[in-house]
């Protein structure tokens, strides 16, 4: 008796699907307004791999992880930070790319995206080098390809500044931000007339001055700004003063080559500028200060009322300064024994100086000067007050004459000199305006007091 064998049907085991994210890179932006681009072309042979392997259960992802002007040699590029983010969501398995350069060309970027993929999982595909990283072999050969890589940006790298240099050499003007007093067209500077006024201004202050901190409030005082309409300040002083564009000049790596754009500063304006930039702060601070005209000039009296005027003389090579009365200046007798003839310069500005630096720190002074400030400021708080009066005097050893003489100027109304001292009148009002300009000069963080 024949027995029939029942036939046994064998099932296929399911096939596990894996998720499939293409991405793309291009270094430049060049032709990607194109209706169909290198990053395109990328993703179409990716997308034809994917489709090839459908039977090991592959299927493309729908978002796309396109990265158009991007270097290869960062990772801080948008498209790459959302598919790694994607990746620790959990919602890749496979990342396709045309070439393992369109990932990164630094092989040492390349170790940390790999070992990311490793962390969870995932694994990478070349359309055009066929390996896997799942294998000694394969990531042997990875680190292979990514030398190469790697190579060939090192020497487009220097293929680009030798390109760099060799233009600046010529005195072409090779991009970045687009200096005051310049406009760009056809890829070459074109003076712009008002802004290079403006420019020439910055110089002029500061050779009249001396000085960083009067150029600006110079600056300030005639509304002079940057090309987007912000105010300068000290850092674009210095900026400017040492930038040889404004000569007609272009400076590469220490060299400097005649530029084919035309100067906006004098050759001579920028030689006297830069003669004063020679000598420390603290030394121009030291010169001007022996050269600045008498601080109490105008505000120093004797008794009779008429007014003390400064007078200076030379002994042994060391400079001395006085405030002299009028009488003694012209030579008349001196009836009247409570005026006093001469008072040295040093002794009553520095007695007046201390008088206003502790005016300064007077809580009630600091109360009064917030609510007179407050009629042209009302956002103005106390503690912004008082942080600025406080501010002041570790700085005043600092400030320049033309700045001390100011001060005083706003706050001293009299100074009365008689044999038994002298009597010095301050006034408050000239307090609202300092702090305005105090706070110009050295802008603080606005708090909430």
């Amino acid at each position: 008796m024949r027995t029939r064998a029942a036939a046994a049907t064998v099932m296929p085991a399911t096939t596990k699907k894996l998720r499939c994210a293409v991405y793309t890179r291009k270094s430049t932006d060049e032709g990607l307004d194109k209706e169909f681009n290198t990053l395109d072309a990328q993703r179409e042979a990716c997308e034809a791999y994917i489709a090839s392997q459908r039977a090991e259960g592959w299927v493309l992802v729908r978002d796309r992880y396109d990265d158009g002007g991007f270097s290869g040699g960062t990772l801080d590029r948008p498209a790459l930070k959302r598919l790694l983010a994607d990746i620790e969501a959990g919602l890749v398995d496979v990342i396709v790319v045309y070439k393992i350069d369109r990932l990164s060309r630094s092989l040492m970027d390349f170790a940390k995206l790999i070992e990311t993929f490793e962390a969870h999982g995932v694994t990478f595909t070349s359309v055009t080098q066929s390996f896997s990283t799942t294998t000694s072999m394969g990531r042997l050969t990875l680190n292979i390809l990514l030398s190469f890589a790697q190579y060939e940006r090192e020497i487009i790298g220097e293929r680009i500044r030798d390109k760099v240099a060799a233009s600046k050499a010529r005195g072409m003007w090779m991009g970045g931000k687009v200096p005051l007093g310049y406009d760009v067209v056809n890829r070459k500077l074109v003076v712009n007339d008002p802004e290079a006024a403006r420019v020439r201004r910055v110089f002029e202050l500061f050779v009249e001055t001396g000085s960083g901190v009067e150029t600006v409030r110079r600056m300030q005082a005639e509304a002079l700004t940057a090309k987007t309409g912000r105010p300068l300040d000290k850092g674009d002083v210095y900026k400017f003063l040492n930038l040889r564009t404004y000569i007609g000049e272009v400076e590469h790596k220490g060299k400097v080559y005649p530029g084919e754009h035309q100067a906006v500063v004098p050759r001579e304006l920028w030689d006297r500028a830069h003669a004063i930039l020679q000598v420390s702060p603290r030394s121009r601070a030291a010169q001007n200060r022996q050269q600045a005209p008498a601080l109490l000039k105008g505000l120093i009296y004797g008794v009779d009322g008429r007014a003390l005027s400064p007078t200076h003389c030379v002994k042994k090579g060391r400079h001395y300064r006085y405030y002299v009365a009028q009488r003694v200046l012209k030579g008349g007798p001196d009836r009247d024994h409570g005026i006093v003839r001469r008072v040295s310069a040093a002794e009553i500005e520095g007695a007046v100086i201390a008088q206003v630096r502790a005016l300064l720190r007077q809580p009630e002074i600091v109360v009064g000067t917030w609510l007179a400030a407050r009629k042209d400021a009302p956002d103005l708080t106390e503690r912004e007050v008082r942080d600025a009066l406080h501010r002041l005097d570790p700085l005043w050893d600092e400030l320049f004459p033309a700045e001390q003489a100011r001060i005083v100027y706003a706050l001293v109304e009299r100074v009365v000199i008689g044999r038994d001292g002298a009597d010095i009148r301050l006034r408050v009002e000239g307090l609202a305006g300092l702090v305005r300009d105090l706070g110009a000069m050295a802008p603080a963080t606005r708090r909430v007091a």
